[in-house]
């Protein structure tokens, strides 16, 4: 989660795969960092994807309520990733 939120800060992302339990920092407090008034992020606004292995019902919308947009229980396979990616990237 901390170094979610550093290399957001030197890099401009479109998209981010947010795990909700890391060591040091949450993927929810990450979250609330990216996403607050005063984040340093070069793309405060990029869509945030939970990954959690521990899915439970209310999760997804635990996440939203969270700033998170969007959420996939692990393990994924890769026709749910293209579905995110399709999903929440915009056509350049």
């Amino acid at each position: 989660g901390k170094e979610a939120v550093e290399a957001m800060t030197k890099e401009y992302y479109d998209i981010i795969f947010m795990d909700i339990q890391m060591p040091v920092m949450s993927g929810i407090e990450a979250t609330h960092r990216i996403r607050e008034k005063d984040s340093k992020a070069l793309n405060p606004k990029a869509p945030i994807i939970a990954f959690t292995a521990n899915a439970m019902e209310g999760d997804r919308e635990t996440y939203e309520k969270e700033g998170m947009d969007d959420y996939v229980s692990k393990p994924v396979n890769k026709h749910e990733i293209e579905a995110i990616l399709e999903k929440w990237t915009v056509s350049k």
